[in-house]
């Protein structure tokens, strides 16, 4: 009888811990994804910024000489990440397919002009720095007009602001949470040793002494739990990096290590201190008290 009883005590336990390892290696994981997101909410913006492009027409009566020179002027500017030249016949091809029709079949000619598709670096897309850069741009002979998108713009980064402070504001709720989490599973583990606790104390165990195997067995388990956060996490950023490689998640690895030993050493502390809390708080009652 007194097996059973035993071997019940344990699967219950175990259950127990089982509990506080995946709770706790579920809220870290949370934690590191948003962690992930903050790192990359400037690299992502970044991407989306750089889909922009401004379009400079050429004048029809341009040299090729000079739109060559223009060219290499403009590739040697320091807001350029690319620069397409698409000539007027390319322009038609790629209006036909869009369109579904040859507009020139009923015009007789092709109205459309020499071009640049110039995509500017992340830092020069907003609607001041792209007006300047069409201000200077347009003063060049070879330019017969400027164009580009400038309610987009105007829009792509005033949500762009926005999204960083949300994201910011959200990962500081979700941190306070986690830690909250966290403790609460570490407190109701030590909640069901309550009375061993007050039976030790009663019997003259120093407070130390009663609270040290509490601290180190949470120690452990949140040892094991961040462990597990930590695997699923790279688990994750590397199948993220796989569908994703535009957005280069894996390039910056010093970055990705802190935030990874973080989350890691998060979950330690986060175990060390409920445990001790709790360990604390179940000491300071008298036995009538932990009934309640």
């Amino acid at each position: 009888m007194s097996t059973s009883f035993e071997k019940y005590q344990k699967r219950r336990l175990q259950s127990s811990y089982l509990s506080v390892i995946l709770s706790i290696a579920f809220v870290l994981f949370l934690l590191g994804l948003f962690g992930l997101l903050v790192l990359n909410t400037k690299k992502v913006s970044d991407y989306f910024k750089e889909q922009a492009s401004i379009t400079i027409f050429l004048k029809d009566d341009v040299s090729q000489q000079t739109v060559k020179n223009l060219q290499t002027v403009l590739k040697s500017e320091a807001y350029t990440k690319s620069i397409t030249y698409v000539s007027k016949e390319k322009a038609a091809e790629i209006a036909k397919k869009e369109n579904g029709e040859d507009f020139m079949d009923f015009l007789g000619y092709n109205p459309l002009k020499n071009s640049f598709d110039l995509y500017l670096k992340a830092d020069f897309v907003s609607p001041e720095k792209m007006s300047e850069i069409e201000s200077n741009l347009i003063k060049n002979e070879a330019v017969f007009e400027i164009s580009y998108d400038k309610s987009l713009i105007s829009l792509l980064t005033k949500n762009v602001k926005k999204i960083s402070l949300w994201v910011l504001i959200f990962s500081g709720i979700f941190t306070f949470i986690a830690m909250l989490l966290i403790n609460n599973s570490i407190r109701l583990s030590v909640y069901s040793k309550r009375f061993t606790i007050k039976t030790m104390q009663m019997v003259g165990a120093t407070k130390r002494f009663i609270r040290r195997p509490f601290v180190v067995n949470s120690l452990k388990l949140g040892f094991v739990g961040s462990l597990v956060a930590v695997i699923a996490l790279a688990v994750a950023l590397y199948y993220m990096n796989q569908n994703f490689p535009e957005f280069g998640f894996l390039e910056n690895t010093e970055t990705l290590a802190i935030l990874f030993g973080s989350i890691f050493l998060l979950g330690l502390f986060i175990s060390w201190l409920s445990a001790f809390f709790a360990a604390q708080r179940f000491l300071n009652l008298r036995t009538d008290q932990l009934y309640y």
